[in-house]
């Protein structure tokens, strides 16, 4: 019995000390989480946002464009092109009626995509039917032509009869009386002109036929054309990789990646891409407030979300021009582009990264937590050092944790993180500071 007493005593007395060390251990540290210290060294002005991975050189995987045939010769018939199809080929968009998952990797000339030919399909059926309709429009009027002038042909011929008869009377009226001479001459000449005319009736009628049938077989040949074209274009709704990559999709404006049933405009006919992964560009958008601090060469460190223990360097290639308005964002963003270095295999486009465009490094500064900074109605800046003193400093430039204090602190000094309890007690220092810098203005 007295054995058992003696335990629980013993473990009781274990169990308040234990509470008393972690009291103590607990209470140290959160006064050491009250202050901060005051570094000295490399200071690093930076502007940081998060962004995305791109390629900066990539395949467009495109849909088969409008009017592209080409002729006999291979030549491209550019004067033929769009228009030769017609207003309905002009606004029908494409559809993704299949595509490989994306990611797959290809080699040139797999399998990329299927579009949907229906629409297409049946304008091909009607410009088929049309083409019959020239052919039969051709040779009709060959035949039609033929049988005109023929018939103008037998005139002419059955004139020249006339004309020789006409001459023949004339001959036998040499002996007759003035008056049958003269009746004789005015019939030759009548017959002759009837001649003349029907001989030029003939070459103005070939003329005219002859026209009418070159008319319609450029319709024909432009006809056949533009079947020989729409089946070719036809030919093109099986898309193929035109060389070795990884099949990233496409997003349109809204931001949607295309995907089986999407459509695509004509005029924008990009439906994937293959990426160059050796040299990858880090897409980022700066805020219109920081973007004129940015430009082109400044170093960048870069993290990458799926590789977190890992950090790249690069640096900024292009500073956009306009602003954007994205979404959940009130100011005008800025695209910024960002040159990785070298080149990493397990980069892949689309993952998010985060981006620390360093825009000025001082070698040898003193900082403290922009937390620290208190200031009163004043607006003089002042810090609360642990010896119980409130010190004014002079403060320079900063980044979005630190500042860089000119005048003031001292490097190691302790200052406190969020005002004491008891701050109306400490001592103001530091008034000399003030002397000076109005001394310099």
């Amino acid at each position: 019995m007295k054995k058992n007493v003696i335990i629980t005593i013993a473990v009781i007395s274990a169990a308040i000390a234990a509470l008393i060390i972690f009291s103590k251990l607990t209470s140290r540290k959160t006064v050491q989480n009250n202050f901060a210290e005051v570094k000295r060294g490399l200071f690093e002005i930076t502007v940081a946002n998060s962004g995305e991975l791109v390629a900066e050189r990539s395949i467009d995987i495109k849909g088969p464009e409008l009017g592209q045939g080409s002729d006999r010769n291979g030549d491209s018939r550019g004067g033929h092109s769009r228009g030769s199809f017609g207003s309905d080929m002009h606004f029908m968009d494409f559809r993704i009626q299949d595509i490989v998952p994306e990611g797959t990797i290809v080699n040139e000339g797999d399998y990329i995509a299927q579009l949907d030919k229906t629409n297409y399909d049946n304008t091909l059926k009607d410009e088929i039917e049309n083409l019959k309709t020239r052919q039969a429009n051709v040779e009709m009027k060959i035949l039609d032509t033929a049988v005109v002038l023929t018939d103008l042909r037998d005139d002419i011929k059955n004139q020249r009869y006339q004309v020789e008869e006409a001459a023949i009377n004339l001959e036998q009226a040499k002996y007759e009386p003035p008056a049958t001479i003269r009746q004789a001459e005015t019939n030759l000449n009548k017959q002759q002109r009837a001649l003349e005319q029907k001989i030029k009736n003939y070459e103005l009628r070939k003329v005219k036929t002859l026209a009418e049938i070159d008319h319609e077989k450029m319709h024909l040949d432009r006809q056949e054309r533009l079947v020989s074209d729409l089946q070719e274009f036809l030919s093109k709704f099986t898309i193929t990789a035109l060389s070795p990559g990884m099949v990233i999709y496409k997003k349109d404006r809204s931001g949607n990646k295309r995907k089986t049933g999407s459509s695509i405009n004509p005029f924008d006919r990009i439906i994937a891409t293959l990426p160059d992964l050796s040299t990858m560009i880090s897409k980022v958008y700066v805020n219109e407030i920081e973007v004129s601090k940015v430009i082109p060469g400044q170093k960048v460190i870069i993290t990458v979300d799926a590789f977190p223990q890992k950090s790249y360097t690069g640096n900024v290639i292009s500073v956009g021009n306009i602003g954007e308005q994205l979404p959940n964002s009130d100011a005008k963003m800025f695209e910024v582009q960002i040159r990785i270095d070298g080149s990493d295999q397990n980069l892949r486009p689309a993952m998010t990264t985060w981006n620390k465009i360093i825009l000025k490094t001082i070698d040898d500064a003193v900082y403290i937590p922009l937390e620290c900074v208190q200031a009163g109605t004043d607006s003089i800046p002042f810090v609360y050092k642990r010896n119980k003193t409130k010190q004014i400093v002079e403060l320079g430039e900063q980044d979005e944790k630190n500042v860089i204090v000119k005048r003031g602190l001292d490097p190691g000094t302790d200052i406190y993180i969020i005002p004491p309890e008891d701050h109306e007690n400490f001592r103001l220092v530091g008034e000399n500071l003030l002397k000076d810098k109005n001394e310099k203005k």
